[in-house]
């Protein structure tokens, strides 16, 4: 399990250091600049970027979760992926066409496939909508009318201040800065009542697509009602037409009707997706949880294998590695065919110094699973550390598969840049870097060895080109 740190990008406007000096109508047009500024369409690069993990045990159960619900709303699997992001929170969304994020945190919460399942059903919904095409639509028409409702507001405006002394009694700006305000507000709400209106959208969509693979809707309602606990005590105050998403009490409403009356409500997980939802649940919680979480949520007197693998990660973590080799040696010969616990053996001995005996674990690993992405990098990330050029020819093979398949991989073209540069190919292991720091978001370190590598390629040559594009590549403008 491994995870790619990325970079965050802020945002900023114009300094006020000159506002004491502006008059009325500069202030008020400085407001509305502002206001512009922080419409809802934000580019991406404005926001934080999520620490993504990647890990081929959580991968393959979620693309098992959606395999049938991809199916009944007619989604394209191999067009959609699913992201791992490294924060505790409940949370799931879609964004970037196809792609579906979902908190490590929302997975180490339910306690059920039926409740993720739910959630990725909803997500599922958003996408079979069309619904980021449709928010975008949104967003320029909200834009436009902003725009226009924030002139009229500025014409009204300055007609007022140039109809006597700002700050006279009877005359304190209120008035005007409210007619410039009014149209951002009005808008700001007719965006958020049609996201809500998607979001109940997407909760019908789930019922449906629970509906026809034969699952049960029990699990959506289970975090629906999560959702609602949470904000007992937050929403009594709360203006819900500034929501963005509907009140839990009113999702809940709205569907349980339906979910209680399908014929497969009372439907629950097979016994052996249980099991390895409870596996996926107890490694997150060996690698993200503290452990003294780890002890009180799997006790020692808990001899269960998802409480023998928490255990065994949790120590491994702390260090304790002849610790966590016994138990993972025991957790092997409870089951030889499960690559995940083959490749966690694999990836304690190599970060411990061990690449050698690493190796057949993690080959063994990468068998089993059927070639899983992320082992396939954990393999070549070991054959690296063995230091042997022939493993470093393995390891360049191997990664350069990888990054054929997924080229924003990040980890990946690191390691390949070490490949390469075991093997004394430096031109291509500057190129991997420059990749590598790229997709990091490192732009002035990925042009830095874009301009190295593009130095010793022939000119026009593909090496040439793949640095001559991180050298001009510049980020999208928005308008």
């Amino acid at each position: 399990m491994t995870a790619s740190p990325t970079h965050q990008v802020s945002a900023h406007i114009a300094s006020p250091s000159r506002r004491r000096s502006q008059t009325p109508v500069r202030r008020a047009l400085g407001v509305f600049a502002a206001l512009l500024v922080t419409l809802p369409s934000l580019p991406a690069s404005a926001q934080p970027a999520p620490n993504i993990i990647r890990d081929a045990e959580i991968e393959q159960l979620m693309r098992e979760y959606t395999a049938p619900i991809f199916r009944a709303a007619k989604i394209n699997a191999g067009a959609t992926r699913i992201f791992l992001i490294g924060d505790r929170s409940y949370n799931a969304f879609v964004a970037n066409g196809q792609k579906i994020f979902i908190n490590v945190g929302a997975l180490m919460d339910s306690k059920t496939p039926n409740e993720i399942i739910g959630v990725l059903a909803h997500e599922s919904g958003h996408i079979a909508g069309g619904h980021l095409a449709r928010q975008r639509q949104e967003l320029a028409r909200a834009q436009i009318l902003m725009v226009a409702g924030m002139l009229m507001g500025v014409g009204a405006m300055v007609a007022t201040v140039r109809s006597g002394p700002y700050g006279r009694v009877g005359s304190d700006g209120v008035g005007p800065m409210g007619a410039l305000l009014g149209p951002a507000e009005m808008v700001r709400r007719s965006l958020l009542a049609y996201q809500r209106g998607e979001e109940q959208a997407a909760d019908r969509a789930a019922v449906n697509y629970l509906a026809a693979t034969g699952q049960s809707g029990q699990g959506l309602l289970t975090t629906l009602e999560r959702f609602q606990n949470d904000a007992l005590f937050k929403t009594s105050q709360l203006d819900p037409y500034t929501l963005s998403h509907p009140l839990p009490t009113d999702r809940i409403s709205s569907l349980q009707a339906a979910v209680k009356a399908a014929p497969n409500y009372a439907t629950k997980d097979a016994p052996e997706m249980q099991f390895r939802h409870d596996m996926m649940r107890a490694k997150l919680f060996g690698f993200v949880a503290p452990a003294s979480e780890v002890t009180r949520r799997y006790p020692a007197s808990d001899n269960s294998l998802p409480a023998r693998y928490a255990r065994a990660i949790s120590a491994y973590k702390a260090g304790k590695l002849d610790v966590a080799l016994t138990e993972i040696d025991a957790l092997i010969a409870a089951q030889p065919g499960n690559p995940y616990i083959q490749e966690f053996k694999g990836q304690a001995l190599m970060e411990s110094g061990r690449a050698a005996q690493s190796l057949p674990y993690l080959r063994r690993a990468l068998a089993l699973s059927h070639d899983a992405t992320p082992i396939k990098v954990l393999l070549g990330h070991a054959l690296i550390g063995t230091g042997s050029p022939a493993d470093a020819k393995e390891a360049t093979s191997l990664l350069m598969q990888v990054v054929q398949r997924e080229d924003d991989y990040s980890e990946a073209w690191g390691y390949l840049a070490m490949a390469y540069e075991r093997r004394g190919d430096t031109p291509n292991a500057q190129l991997a870097s420059a990749q590598a720091l790229f997709l990091k978001g490192n732009m002035v370190a990925a042009r830095t060895q874009a301009d190295r590598a593009q130095k010793q390629f022939a000119k026009g040559s593909p090496g040439w080109l793949k640095a001559d594009d991180i050298l001009n590549y510049r980020p999208p403008t928005f308008d």
